[in-house]
């Protein structure tokens, strides 16, 4: 396994970038947006000497119960007013039952440098957990599978709270990972990825979500 990453967490002094926020006026991360022909709004920010590419997804907004209520934000939106949306991840194993660990890209605006133990993103307009899981799968590794949903809970921890859809898959043991999205990946055995998740940077959500997938294993076994 490599050495756990010491990037630190966030470039950027502002609150607000650090949150995933709009940089304010003045800040040298900010940057200008575009809406792109999917409904995405991009931006291409400067933090230092490094160009960051970032997306500003649309998502709807869903109630306690993850009920959509109609309304489409951005994502950068429902994270700054703390507003529940959806997120789908997907845990990934090979035939052996090694599990795919990866580190984010240093350019990501979320959680640069971190490690993760799922897969995914936000749920965009119109689209169910399976489907957005099964995108996100495509988009990050190139792999073309519909993900087994597990189950759903509303996760408070990472940048604000959000419905979170936890998927399982199968998959070929040779990944194309996006170099813009994934700088590292690898396959652990359950031991040795128990191991890194106290030694190295997850993401909040990889804490939180494995060791509900965990506990959802042990209760089906």
């Amino acid at each position: 396994m490599p050495p756990p990453c010491t990037h630190p967490a966030n470039n950027c002094k502002h609150t607000a970038c650090n949150s995933a926020q709009t940089p304010p006026d003045g800040c040298p991360a900010r940057g200008r947006f575009r809406t792109s022909s999917t409904g995405r709004r991009e931006a291409t920010l400067s933090v230092g000497s490094a160009r960051v590419c970032g997306v500003d997804e649309l998502v709807e907004r869903v109630d306690d119960h993850d009920r959509v209520l109609g309304a489409v934000v951005s994502r950068r939106q429902a994270i700054r007013e703390g507003w529940l949306h959806r997120v789908a991840v997907t845990v990934c194993r090979e035939e052996r039952g090694r599990i795919l660990v990866h580190r984010r890209s240093e350019q990501v605006s979320r959680f640069p440098g971190l490690y993760e133990v799922v897969v995914g993103g936000a749920v965009r307009v119109g689209e169910s957990y399976e489907q957005a899981a099964a995108r996100e799968l495509a988009e990050e590794l190139s792999i073309r599978v519909l993900p087994r949903l597990l189950f759903t809970f509303t996760n408070h921890s990472g940048l604000s709270p959000h419905w979170l859809g936890v998927h399982e898959a199968v998959v070929p043991d040779t990944v194309a990972a996006d170099a813009d999205e994934v700088a590292w990946h690898g396959w652990l055995a359950e031991p040795e990825l128990r191991s890194a998740l106290l030694e190295w940077r997850f993401t909040p959500d990889s804490h939180e979500a494995f060791s509900r997938y965990r506990a959802f294993r042990a209760a089906q076994s």
